[in-house]
């Protein structure tokens, strides 16, 4: 990481943390070592299938709307898992907490969304390795900190989680009354993946929907009072990841240092472009939300089907993404049960994602708020969860 890139996080972090000394906490971790960039990258396209590649050939392969993880730093991962094998996890037959969480829904507002994403949008692009991306998460992690301060959340913390490339990605924690881990994510870079370095990438569904999705969900989820005074069973965790697009990288990063410190993660649940609805509308099908059903936690995803039954006001689809498709396979690949929920059956969604034309305007704040209250119903239901 450049000197200047990381001067320019630090002092966004501690302006943000300035603004609120005595409420939530933000905390900086140390900056990881900077990697010198190779002439090649070692990419996994699916388990046991691998290949080194340029820069160029990453992006070319991500025109052609081809996944994979860049394993070149990141080989650790899941390996630990393999040598002590996984335990499954046994979640709630059904959703359990209607009364506590129905009157929360009606707190969720579109117009936050919107505004988060109007500013968030208005960087030239968030591509991980520029100035841009560190400029964005540093607001980023203000607004988190703002969310938690807001709430006077003063047992939850929110920290920048660093990486050599320059954007940090960012971990907001709400103890329980155990470790056990439920996580809630979404990635915050864009790309335009014509020219990364230079064209805008807006990035307003892919990810920024997802990004200020799971942010209005943090903020009312901390008006729940067992939740805000650390009662719940277990914690809660959501998490901003940075580089996505370049082959799940802050995600692998997280997963790993999760794993080698034998964190207890039961569950996580990743929101990656929520907002899209145009081409399920033209094609006359009913607007519902696509549940992944490939590469993802059986039980966690059979759960999370019953609490959009319950909790949202549209029907759920089921889908598949293929291998790689987005952060939650680091959490996968790492041993932990993960799922994901997108806007729509795959072949119907956001055709404009990772070009100038990804914007505000084409996306659906209605939409956006039924992944909402998905994901404030799906964090109170497993925080609240007794897992054995």
């Amino acid at each position: 990481m450049k000197s200047s890139l990381l001067l320019s996080l630090f002092a966004a972090t501690f302006a943000a943390a300035a603004a609120h000394p005595k409420d939530a906490q933000v905390v900086i971790q140390d900056p990881q070592p900077t990697i010198v960039e190779p002439d090649e990258y070692l990419i996994e396209l699916s388990e046991g299938e691998t290949r080194w590649v340029t820069e160029d050939e990453k992006w070319a392969l991500r025109r052609q709307n081809i996944n994979f993880f860049d394993i070149t730093h990141n080989q650790e991962l899941g390996t630990l898992n393999h040598k002590l094998g996984t335990k499954s996890v046994k979640f709630p037959s059904e959703p359990a907490h209607n009364e506590s969480i129905v009157p929360l829904l009606k707190e969720l507002e579109k117009k936050n969304m919107r505004k988060h994403l109007e500013t968030f949008t208005s960087f030239h692009t968030r591509y991980y390795k520029s100035q841009y991306g560190v400029q964005s998460s540093a607001w980023l992690l203000g607004q988190v900190n703002k969310t938690l301060a807001d709430a006077g959340a003063v047992n939850a913390s929110v920290k920048a989680f660093p990486h050599p490339w320059g954007q940090s990605s960012i971990i907001a924690t709400i103890p329980g009354k155990s470790k056990k881990t439920v996580v809630i994510g979404a990635h915050q870079d864009s790309i335009n993946l014509f020219l990364p370095s230079i064209l805008a990438a807006p990035g307003a569904d892919d990810d920024g929907s997802g990004t200020v999705t799971i942010l209005e969900a943090l903020r009312v989820l901390l008006k729940s009072e067992e939740v805000l005074k650390g009662e719940a069973d277990n914690t809660i965790e959501f998490h901003w990841y940075s580089a996505e697009e370049g082959g799940l990288l802050g995600s692998q990063a997280i997963f790993q240092s999760y794993q080698k410190e034998g964190r207890d993660v039961k569950a996580m649940l990743q929101q990656d472009m929520t907002g899209y609805v145009q081409k399920t509308l033209d094609a006359g099908e009913p607007e519902s939300v696509g549940v992944i059903t490939d590469f993802v936690d059986p039980g966690l995803t059979e759960f999370i089907k019953k609490v959009i039954t319950v909790y949202c006001e549209i029907p759920y689809i089921l889908t598949k993404c293929g291998y790689a498709c987005s952060d939650h396979a680091s959490a996968s690949k790492a041993g932990y049960p993960s799922a994901f929920v997108i806007e729509s059956d795959f072949k119907y969604s956001d055709s404009k994602i990772h070009t100038t034309e990804d914007k505000i305007e084409y996306l659906s704040f209605d939409h956006m708020l039924q992944h909402a209250r998905l994901t404030l119903g799906l964090a109170y239901e497993l925080a609240f969860a007794e897992f054995k």
